[in-house]
């Protein structure tokens, strides 16, 4: 089966789940999408300048264009839109093509998101069993679940702050895990230079914009930064609660125990997995499924469930699929406020490999 009967039948799938076709435009502004969708794309972005000296690039993701498309139309409410197209972007593997062709469907300005989480995955899942691909695995998480666990802890604001900001880089996260396990927070210079700093930009315009960021929100996060300068001394114990918490990983019909056994544990709130009913639906299919709590940080922009979806043969084996809840994205993509979304495509370069 060539990559085009593949596509017919997925999307035929697609349009029978009331999905409406969108084609997202292939050229964006490449700042535009390093500030908003993190720095994990800027190298494998394909960028130039067009004739007014603009950086531009091919769109490296799809969702990210949908978005962008979604803000240009001015939508309103909810859309449920799929897509068929090509993604460009380098490969940390040499051997691998810039282009990708993907299907993919996204829902996006819908207020129900449990639902929609659910519809998501289970039109992903129909569509691969409609193109009888065999051996699927399905690794799943939340990445919601980490900002729930640390706003529950008692620490101070700053290393709250830190830890959130910065989950999207495991290596440097892991440099502040040890430092807040030895308690070596910033020193005396840095907290007179952030007041100084804070002091002087009070002055200026609050809805200036650095960075992509309003003036009033940086200095929200200076406020409360320099607010609590006091060391902390339950560093250890933290650090510890944490690591162990990005240790769990299990089959998916596991997920609630684990997750609880943990929570007594460490006398946490069990109710910050209340949103988790879509991936404890997925326990009724015959998939191999893994929950874990480190899965998911990769792309910067989730900010919910997150999964992608495996498939092997005797020769060798591909991720198919990728897709997770985003709802900050179209915000920082220029939407007045948040817009709940959620999507995932399908990599047809991939289902070829794996059938050849």
């Amino acid at each position: 089966m060539k990559s085009k009967n593949y596509s017919e039948k997925i999307l035929d799938v697609f349009k029978k789940k009331g999905f409406v076709f969108s084609e997202p435009d292939v050229l964006l502004d490449s700042n535009y999408i390093i500030q908003r969708s993190g720095e994990n794309f800027k190298k494998l972005m394909l960028t130039f300048e067009d004739d007014t000296g603009k950086n531009m690039c091919l769109r490296p993701d799809l969702t990210v264009a949908a978005c962008v498309k979604y803000l240009k139309e001015n939508s309103r409410g909810a859309s449920k839109i799929y897509y068929s197209g090509q993604a460009y972007r380098r490969s940390n593997n040499s051997k691998e093509s810039i282009i990708n062709d993907q299907v993919g469907l996204e829902i996006i300005g819908s207020k129900k998101k449990l639902s929609d989480d659910k519809e998501i995955i289970n039109t992903i899942l129909k569509s691969i069993d409609k193109i009888k691909i065999k051996n699927v695995s399905i690794n799943i998480g939340d990445v919601s679940l980490f900002r729930q666990l640390i706003d529950s802890l008692n620490m101070p604001e700053r290393w709250k702050l830190r830890l959130i900001r910065h989950f999207w880089r495991p290596k440097y996260f892991e440099d502040l895990l040890n430092r807040l396990e030895t308690n070596s927070d910033i020193d005396p210079i840095t907290v007179d230079f952030d007041k100084k700093k804070f002091s002087e930009m009070k002055k200026l315009n609050q809805n200036q914009e650095i960075a992509g960021r309003k003036i009033s929100e940086i200095l929200s996060r200076f406020d409360k930064k320099i607010r609590d300068p006091r060391s902390f001394a339950e560093g250890k114990k933290t650090a510890k609660i944490i690591r162990e918490f990005l240790k769990i990983s299990c089959p998916i019909d596991q997920m609630d125990k684990n997750l609880n056994k943990f929570f007594k544990k460490n006398n946490i709130k069990k109710n910050i997995i209340k949103n988790l009913l879509p991936m404890k639906n997925l326990s009724k299919n015959d998939y191999k499924i893994i929950f874990s709590t480190n899965f998911g940080r990769d792309i910067e922009y989730y900010t919910g469930m997150v999964f992608d979806i495996w498939a092997s043969t005797n020769k060798n084996k591909q991720e198919i699929a990728r897709g997770g809840r985003y709802d900050n994205l179209l915000k920082s993509l220029g939407s007045k406020k948040d817009v709940s979304a959620v999507g995932a495509a399908i990599n047809l370069n991939n289902l070829s490999r794996l059938m050849q």
